[in-house]
């Protein structure tokens, strides 16, 4: 990051932070894509399994990725305030925070799994194909959750090009091991749906691997020398980073609990029904990235201007940001109208399944210009570090407003399992509408 002086220059900037982590966001987002697509070839309980599985074990991701996205801001508030002697500490406390989150959450997975999984009206092979998958996953999370804190020590510094590269070499892999695993390759047994799990978590250990490297040895990461020494953790480190983190993750655990709880309500409904809607929430979310991306690029440029006191700077990056969400997020939205029932072809081969997921489709279309508004803007507030009134909303607009409308509508009214989406589309528009009056708040009342 550096200072810029015209819009012109700005817009520049912005884009070349930009770029990078929307390739990121899409190619990690294409290794649960690809998940999705590879298990659905291998039948439709794999599918079920997975989404099933990916219902349980997203919010956990997103949730805990949350809590460590409060990097960015404390890092881009030091680089603006001029405080980068400060950085290595911050960044080690989060690697042992990782580690530690990591842990907790495996022995709750150990003790909860079976019986939350047992109280699903769910078929026999469907459940086991979820519970091992999930279990396949939990191997990989402290080398997942490191390099999610590495790669926010690495776009805070401006350097997201870097972040991208691992990707990149990443995505690949990811392909090649699902190919393996679940299909049973170079004398490796078929592993169906569980195989995916397995695939994600090598390469979770060598994304992090590289980018432990990266930081060790690369410039300007290894000024930081993150691993050169070993500190004793701090509770009162991690407690900094937590009051940041905690709402970022809570803010992020309601949005995709949300989907999570919606799938497995869909376990009311056949298999088919269910495959139809995880196959249409995971096409979707690739589109999600892009706003998403905006909103990661937001917190590092506005956080660098707030923590320099340039809060006129902070603004306009803000509303380059917003601006630039709605005109993609529009775009999007007419993508998937256009091409649904190729993309409905691209998930299964079962015409039920094709159908169903068209039709859950033409709902996600009114999804992306609420995401192309209220994501950007939780990235900017995040650059503010206003994070706790978010985690607020989003409980309101997605528990309190979406999921019971959305019961209402499904259980009550003929759109039966489609109800669910309009409580989803409710929810996200409240919640756009919430945010927007914030960030005018926050950004007036640092401006005065």
């Amino acid at each position: 990051m550096y200072e810029t002086q015209t819009i012109s220059q700005k817009l520049k900037l912005f884009i070349k932070i930009l770029i990078p982590i929307l390739v990121t966001q899409v190619g990690l987002y294409l290794m649960n894509f690809f998940d999705t697509i590879m298990a659905g070839r291998a039948g439709a309980n794999d599918l079920a399994g997975v989404a099933i599985g990916s219902s349980i074990w997203v919010p956990i991701l997103t949730g805990v990725t949350g809590i460590l996205m409060a990097i960015p801001p404390i890092v881009s508030q030091l680089l603006g305030a001029q405080k980068s002697e400060q950085i290595t500490y911050v960044i080690r406390q989060g690697v042992y925070l990782s580690v530690a989150i990591s842990g907790l959450i495996f022995v709750l997975g150990a003790l909860v799994l079976t019986p939350l999984l047992n109280n699903l009206s769910l078929d026999p092979e469907v459940r086991h194909i979820s519970k091992y998958y999930l279990v396949s996953l939990g191997i990989g999370m402290a080398p997942l959750f490191i390099f999610n804190l590495l790669r926010s020590f690495i776009d805070a510094l401006g350097q997201t090009k870097t972040s991208m590269i691992i990707i990149l070499m990443a995505l690949p892999l990811n392909i090649l091991f699902n190919y393996i695993f679940i299909f049973g390759k170079f004398g490796i047994p078929a592993l169906g749906g569980i195989g995916a799990g397995i695939a994600s978590t090598v390469t979770y250990f060598i994304s992090a691997g590289v980018a432990v490297f990266i930081t060790q040895r690369k410039t300007p990461f290894s000024d930081y020398q993150i691993f050169s020494a070993v500190e004793k953790p701090s509770l009162n480190a991690w407690k900094e980073q937590l009051k940041i983190g905690i709402p970022i993750g809570i803010t992020i655990f309601f949005e995709t609990s949300i989907f999570a709880a919606i799938t497995l309500l869909m376990s009311a409904y056949n298999t088919e029904t269910i495959a139809a809607h995880q196959a249409a929430i995971n096409f979707a979310t690739l589109f999600y990235m892009l706003p998403l991306a905006i909103a990661m690029a937001l917190t590092i440029a506005v956080g660098f201007e707030v923590g320099a006191r340039r809060l006129h700077e902070a603004v306009t990056y803000a509303k380059i940001g917003i601006s630039s969400g709605i005109i993609f997020s529009a775009i999007s939205g007419v993508l998937i109208f256009v091409f649904r029932e190729h993309v409905a072809m691209l998930y299964s081969n079962d015409p039920v399944v094709m159908s169903l997921m068209q039709t859950f489709l033409i709902y996600a279309i009114f999804f992306q210009l609420s995401d192309g508004i209220g994501t950007p803007i939780q990235g900017a507030l995040r650059g503010y570090k206003d994070v706790n009134t978010a985690s607020v909303i989003a409980l309101i607009s997605f528990w309190i407003l979406g999921l019971p409308s959305g019961y209402l509508v499904a259980n009550f009214t003929p759109l039966g399992p489609y109800g669910y989406w309009i409580g989803l589309i409710t929810g996200l528009g409240f919640g756009a509408i919430a945010l927007t009056i914030r960030l005018v708040y926050v950004s007036k009342n640092r401006v005065r």
